[in-house]
């Protein structure tokens, strides 16, 4: 990961910037510039992932333009090769052909990029600024205004408290030019319905999502992988062990009393010969990094915070013991494939829906937590299910296949890996919710505490004080409460809370735990 920042006027103060964007530095430990183009400045720090020398360094200049870019680039050696007899590079870093792209093709070359990316560019020629971020939003991107109309963009939204009244995501998939948000592409939409057969599908899944791992192995710095033992992170393990010279490191996270996952993510890194670390946990630990937890992510929500804090603390554990700097993760398949509670969706068009509408909040929710954990860790976050080519596929899929009407959830990505990837009880397993893999007792402890913290009265009067996404229980408002600490007003950065759909029937429920679901079964053993 890295850090970028932009402050898109004359009127920027470098000490006003300079302040905020310290605030990031753990995204970019490696090295920090700040310039002035002479119409605003322009903040990066680097965390070296592609083109380690001094000469990857950001901000990269143009005639005059300048970028600062927060991605990988895949496939950036095409662009690079079929644009050297007219630009001269400098480095070898991935990001460096963006400048030149832009020179050739504007502001179309944000659509024809197969990238993670968030980025700022000064186009010196017609002094302007222009922004961008990636389809999903994997890498993060927020705004503001200042009080003089100015606009500010920033990796993460501790970046411009204090220097903006509303800090607002950068919508996915879209650019900034000439005071408009553009729309380059809606990946949750899909032209037409793909009504390959189910054999075809499941056979381009497997090759598009081996694809989406083998791309995202290119580094020159160290890769390793979380490894819950859940059917998602399993795969990306095992695919990565199969393209993988020499075993990939493995890494898991559980609670010293109740761990679900360890012993399946144990089976899984046997079975595909990983060097693998365990990282145990404690209730106290749970505890001693919830306001740390909640003021790196930047949200309030139940679901993000019970699923990041057991992630942090084996991101923290990876940072300190290990030279690892790119780790990838499983995150995005269940908004593709399903949760346990899409189970309850009516018919097929309600499935479609639902996917397309977690899919455009990701960035607010699971996405926003992997790029948090891990990047506060210094470490880059790579996410092969968001593959674009592989999620457009899977979206385009007919609905009427993905529903589960084969008695097992994401039955078609299970059939799709049917063979040596792995053993058949892992690939069939029944999924279990993050947070309670990590231990069935981590939420049960922060549920405690949270009632020991306010009584009945307390929690009346206190919620009633917010009226956009009110907390309704006591652990939703200690959350809120936390996030006001260092957030204030800006809780409209979140659409709202993270819950099943409340109008299916069966779904009605009030923890987003998919443990409460009539349907949970077998999942939690």
């Amino acid at each position: 990961m890295c850090s970028i920042m932009g402050y898109c006027g004359s009127s920027a103060t470098m000490a006003a910037f300079q302040k905020g964007f310290e605030r990031t530095v753990s995204r970019g430990p490696d090295d920090s510039r700040v310039i002035d183009t002479g119409k605003g400045l322009l903040g990066f720090h680097r965390l070296a992932i592609m083109g380690l020398t001094p000469s990857g360094m950001q901000p990269f200049e143009l005639d005059g333009s300048y970028l600062v870019c927060n991605g990988e680039i895949y496939g950036f050696e095409k662009w690079r090769k079929a644009l050297s007899g007219k630009y001269q590079f400098t480095s070898d870093s991935d990001c460096e052909v963006l400048l030149p792209l832009y020179r050739e093709y504007g502001v179309g070359l944000f659509a024809m990029l197969d990238a993670e990316f968030a980025c700022i560019l000064y186009d010196g020629e017609r002094q302007e600024y222009i922004a961008a971020r990636d389809p999903i939003g994997i890498r993060p991107l927020y705004y503001g205004y200042d009080a003089a109309g100015v606009i500010l963009f920033a990796s993460e939204p501790k970046n411009l408290v204090g220097l903006v009244e509303n800090i607002i995501p950068f919508p996915p998939g879209h650019y900034y030019q000439g005071g408009k948000f553009v729309c380059y592409c809606d990946i949750a939409k899909s032209e037409s319905v793909c009504h390959d057969d189910l054999e075809t599908v499941c056979r381009k899944i497997r090759e598009k999502l081996i694809a989406g791992v083998e791309k995202r192995l290119v580094a020159d710095a160290k890769v390793g992988f979380l490894l819950s033992g859940g059917l998602d992170s399993s795969l990306v393990c095992s695919i990565a062990a199969k393209k993988s010279r020499t075993p990939i490191r493995t890494f898991a996270v559980g609670m010293d009393s109740d761990a679900i996952d360890l012993k399946y993510a144990r089976q899984v890194a046997e079975f595909i010969g990983s060097n693998h670390t365990e990282v145990i946990i404690t209730e106290q630990d749970v505890l001693d990094s919830l306001e740390t937890v909640i003021q790196l992510l930047g949200t309030y929500d139940i679901t993000t915070i019970r699923a990041s804090i057991g992630m942090y603390l084996v991101c923290k554990a990876i940072h300190e013991t290990t030279d690892i700097r790119v780790l990838l993760t499983g995150e995005i398949s269940d908004e593709l494939f399903g949760y346990k509670y899409t189970d309850f969706a009516p018919d097929a068009t309600a499935f479609q829906e639902e996917s397309q509408k977690r899919i455009r909040e990701l960035h607010m929710y699971d996405v926003l937590r992997a790029d948090r954990c891990i990047s506060v860790n210094s470490l880059e976050a790579r996410v092969p299910f968001g593959d674009l080519d592989f999620v457009r596929y899977v979206m385009s899929v007919d609905p009427e296949l993905k529903m589960n009407r084969y008695g097992k959830g994401k039955y078609l990505l299970r059939h799709a890996f049917e063979g040596d990837y792995l053993p058949q009880e892992i690939l069939y397993r029944e999924k279990a919710a993050f947070s309670d893999a990590v231990g069935h007792s981590m939420v049960d402890d922060l549920k405690r505490y949270a009632e020991s913290r306010y009584s009945d009265e307390e929690f009346a009067q206190k919620r009633s004080r917010y009226s956009h996404a009110a907390p309704f229980t006591k652990e939703s408002l200690l959350y809120r409460e936390i996030f006001e600490k260092y957030y204030p007003g800006q809780s409209s950065m979140i659409v709202d809370f993270w819950m099943p759909n409340r109008s299916w029937e069966g779904c009605n429920v009030d923890d987003p735990s998919a443990r409460v679901l009539a349907n949970y079964g077998d999942s939690g053993k």
